[in-house]
């Protein structure tokens, strides 16, 4: 039986493959190479972002929309000081990358423990803020009565989880660097399943309520931090997973110049994330004006954009690991090519399931509350999640293209103007203009819209290429020889 079903599934991603590259979308060994990583990622992302999801669903079947609202708040935090992870893990993921393909793996690692110190060094402030400061810093975003209650005591349990959660992106963006997404994607979704479990025990079985979604969140991320630790170090899991570029505590742990170009990637990519976390902020005040309701709605459709940004966890990876490598090898010319398959199948991938959402909207929005009203305005803002998440998709890829360049920079400032040039203004017409709520809407998809145009047309004109030269090994050799790719600049 087993047999029949591998032997179903070979001749099915056969006949995609074939389809996808008669079709134009991709070529057939790309799609098998960009899969391999993607996969593993996607369903990372899946597990990953489920926790929030979790969270949110089973406290609005046990509590109710204003504690819904609550997480919201406690949630925009979280994830601010997550932004700051991914956007170290970014660096960490394009250097590493660029090293390993170049086969320099000693170097690699060398950027993996830079990473780690880095990370440390910013996670231990940002803990210490949230537990001490968790309630009035709820209040600042609007939260109050219930919501404040409920945010409060979420952001202090789950805090100091995130010294783990930083690892767990270094350790992730370390092994998709290396071309395997296979061992943190079983890590992660171990977590993901331990963390529904215990949230679902906790706050339905137990009446723990917030606290107990809070405890469940956090012990599943610490799980995975000591979980993933073992194979950083070099272990393996019963037989496979061991990183090829392990950390230990012999060898030299700085080098000047590494942690000088980790932080010269990283910084616009923490810039972007965490200005895109910071815009999360006005967003919520502004649905606040319209009540807890239109704050759990519009948290749960960022909930939604969120799981079906999981496929762009498996693309922007995909993306900058093989253009990264293909780089790092001097093969430019290729590693273009790499970069607009992986778009276009992004692009393909998000239009159908944002469809599928669409179509499913009431019932999604059915699974986070239950009064009437509420499930309109919730399925509204799952409607306009959809729409917007194609655009994320598209992006996703060309950033992670960039990003395996180490161009970091222009995503920035692409970022910028999406969020804070367009999506906010056009969120605070609904204060003073008939809008109303429909503000949301259109700045919720010209978040995601606007930076998507820009990052495709940096990705066209190609100056991507020149900037990665500056990071690859050879240009620490002194030998910045490249192929006969398309000029540059």
């Amino acid at each position: 039986m087993a047999r029949r079903l591998r032997a179903a599934l070979s001749r099915l991603g056969d006949f995609t493959a074939d389809a996808l590259d008669r079709a134009g979308v991709i070529d057939r060994d790309r799609f098998v190479e960009t899969l391999d990583l993607a996969w593993p990622r996607i369903v990372t992302g899946f597990a990953i972002m489920s926790k929030n999801t979790v969270d949110l669903a089973v406290v609005g079947i046990a509590l109710g929309a204003p504690s819904v609202a609550g997480l919201a708040f406690a949630f925009a935090y979280w994830q601010l000081a997550k932004f700051v992870s991914i956007g170290l893990a970014g660096g960490t993921v394009s250097l590493v990358s660029q090293n390993y393909g170049g086969g320099e793996g000693d170097r690699a690692a060398l950027v993996v423990k830079a990473s780690l110190l880095v990370s440390l060094a910013l996670v231990v402030p940002i803990i210490a803020g949230f537990v001490a400061f968790a309630e009035p810093l709820i209040a600042l975003a609007g939260g109050e009565g219930t919501a404040l209650r409920a945010g409060s005591v979420y952001l202090a349990v789950t805090a100091p989880a995130l010294a783990f959660e930083f690892f767990n992106m270094i350790a992730s963006r370390t092994y998709a660097g290396v071309g395997d997404t296979f061992t943190p994607m079983v890590v992660r979704a171990g977590g993901a399943l331990l963390n529904v479990a215990l949230t679902v025990w906790l706050v339905l079985g137990v009446g723990l309520g917030v606290l107990g979604a809070g405890l469940g969140t956090a012990v599943s991320i610490v799980f995975v931090g000591i979980t993933l630790s073992w194979g950083m170090t070099g272990r393996s899991y019963f037989g496979r997973g061991a990183s090829p570029v392990p950390v230990g505590r012999d060898g030299p742990w700085i080098d000047g110049d590494l942690v000088r170009q980790l932080l010269r990637v990283s910084a616009p990519l923490i810039g972007r994330r965490v200005a895109e976390g910071i815009a999360v902020f006005p967003l919520l005040w502004i649905a606040s004006s319209f009540g807890s309701a239109t704050v759990a709605a519009l948290e749960v459709g960022r909930r939604v954009r969120a799981l079906l940004g999981s496929f762009s966890w498996g693309f922007s990876i995909a993306a900058s690991t093989l253009v990264g490598q293909r780089l790092g090898a001097g093969e430019e010319s290729l590693a273009t090519e790499y970069g607009r398959d992986v778009i276009r199948l992004s692009a393909l991938v998000y239009v159908l399931a944002s469809a599928a959402v669409i179509a499913s909207a009431d019932p999604i929005a059915r699974v986070f509350v239950d009064e009437p009203a509420a499930v309109t305005a919730t399925a509204a803002f799952v409607v306009v999640a959809a729409i917007s998440a194609v655009p994320l998709g598209i992006d996703g890829s060309v950033t992670g293209s960039l990003r395996g360049a180490g161009d970091t920079r222009w995503p920035f400032l692409a970022s910028m103007i999406g969020l804070y040039v367009v999506a906010l203004p056009a969120a605070l017409l609904g204060l003073v203009t008939p809008l109303g709520v429909a503000a949301l809407y259109v700045a919720v998809i010209a978040e995601k819209l606007v930076p998507a145009g820009l990052n495709l047309a940096r990705f066209r004109s190609n100056r991507w290429q020149a900037v990665s030269r500056q990071y690859r090994p050879a240009a620490a050799d002194g030998d910045a020889s490249v192929d006969d790719g398309p000029s540059t600049d």
